[in-house]
């Protein structure tokens, strides 16, 4: 079904109407903030389509490995043992440990991931635990496709259902600050969107606090260097802060302001509640999905779990001198990883926006070794190649209509470490689909139906 209505939007546009359409959506990304920092964020001519029942199984199959993935985490903060497989840093070891037990660490998260329908796979390559981006963008993309004619035009023959996400991202927020705070707060938070000024993701930040405000919380946008911690409280000028959505990087937040920060400061003294906790960092680590799939560790998964692993995880280790399992024999792990260049990527534990990704059938096997050498000085992982999902879209380029097949990813967004609502869509003509890396676009996705 999903084919049949991708076929029919695209036969919906000729020149003209492509060259209408740019020119309407142009403007849509202009006055709605949808652009990446200088860039727009949408590239191309359609939104990315589900059918219901192709959502339904990746929802299900997605709230599946969530459960293995609080199994490790539960194991991480219990156990010396699991905990050393996800190479934490001293400040991020004394960070964890300041979480209240009550709350839950991941108000938001994000797995990404590759719905190929060509091979009929879904692979999971990474959990963005810690600070994942995209809702607000995506409610509004939505909103500006659906303003288009051409849209108004195909839903004449389908039923088409955004994946609404700001108002999941709100009660979680609620949900979270409640928990903190161990009982239903006299008044709504006052809310801090925390992140460096320069940031290409700033528009966002500028619909959420919109969403925020007219919803009764007062919101402001704090670069963390401007915080101060007073009198038991953390201000941002003569405003309180309640509650932080972090958006920073605690990575980034240390390194250049170190462990005597303001927000450090209050949340040793439990005065402000943030979101995500920084105990989210566990499995926001690259290790987490070698934790996952590692034979030495699937003795604490359910037999569902396991099974969920086994066709949504890739074969994924902690680089390093050992032996492991690799394709039903132990053998040498870094036998495996110099042998096995072309199906193989390497990515440093604490990377993200594709920095440091090393694909292995991209380089020469001398640049290969070198990749190996220095993923065993810093911890890295190993990972094996999956099914890269690819569609046409349409686009509108020098006063013609043409179409370019792209790599389409699949990132569901998650809500309170459990839930699956909406999901992340993001196109490139590289193998690397990462719009903080520089490439490709994002779009929305609707679900589907015929009338």
């Amino acid at each position: 079904m999903k084919l049949e209505a991708v076929e029919y939007y695209h036969g919906l546009l000729n020149d003209q109407l492509a060259a209408d359409t740019q020119g309407q959506l142009d403007t849509l990304l202009r006055s709605r903030k949808l652009y990446f920092g200088g860039r727009p964020l949408c590239t191309v001519l359609r939104p990315n389509f589900y059918a219901p029942d192709q959502f339904q199984y990746l929802k299900k199959e997605t709230e599946t490995l969530l459960q293995a993935f609080s199994r490790a985490h539960k194991a991480a903060v219990s156990d010396q043992k699991c905990l050393d497989q996800f190479y934490l840093r001293p400040w991020e070891l004394e960070m964890i440990r300041l979480h209240p037990e009550e709350q839950i660490p991941w108000s938001t998260s994000r797995l990404d991931s590759f719905f190929s329908l060509d091979h009929n796979t879904l692979q999971f390559v990474e959990y963005n635990a810690e600070t994942p981006a995209g809702m607000a963008y995506e409610d509004v993309l939505a909103e500006a496709f659906l303003d288009l004619p051409v849209m108004k035009t195909f839903q004449e023959k389908y039923a088409v259902r955004p994946l609404a996400l700001r108002g999941h991202l709100f009660q979680a927020l609620l949900d979270t600050y409640e928990q903190w705070l161990g009982r239903k707060p006299d008044q709504l938070p006052q809310i801090a969107i925390a992140d460096w000024d320069d940031v290409p993701t700033k528009n966002e930040h500028h619909l959420c606090k919109e969403w925020f405000e007219e919803r009764g919380c007062p919101t402001a946008l704090v670069n963390p260097q401007t915080l101060e911690y007073r009198n038991g409280k953390l201000f941002a000028g003569d405003f309180r802060i309640d509650l932080i959505y972090k958006r920073v990087l605690g990575l980034e937040l240390f390194e250049q302001m170190g462990s005597d920060n303001p927000i450090f400061k209050a949340l040793r003294d439990r005065a402000v509640c943030i979101s995500n906790s920084f105990q989210a960092l566990i499995l926001y680590k690259k290790c987490s999905l070698a934790f996952l799939s590692d034979e030495a560790n699937q003795h604490l998964f359910t037999p569902e779990q396991k099974q969920a692993i086994a066709e949504h995880i890739p074969w994924t280790r902690i680089v390093a001198d050992r032996k492991t399992n690799y394709k039903g024999n132990t053998t040498d792990l870094l036998k495996v990883v110099e042998e096995n260049r072309e199906n193989l990527v390497l990515k440093p534990n604490d990377a993200y926006g594709g920095k440091g990704v090393v694909l292995g059938w991209e380089v020469t096997q001398e640049e290969w070794k070198q990749a190996i050498q220095t993923a065993l000085e810093e911890p890295h992982v190993v990972q094996e190649k999956v099914n890269i999902a690819a569609e046409y879209f349409p686009y509108y380029a020098d006063g013609y209509l043409r179409k370019s097949r792209l790599y389409v990813d699949a990132d569901p967004f998650v809500f309170m470490g459990s839930v699956t609502q909406g999901v992340l869509t993001r196109l490139s003509s590289a193998a690397l689909l990462n719009v903080t890396a520089g490439y490709g676009s994002t779009v929305p996705s609707f679900i589907v139906d015929k009338k």
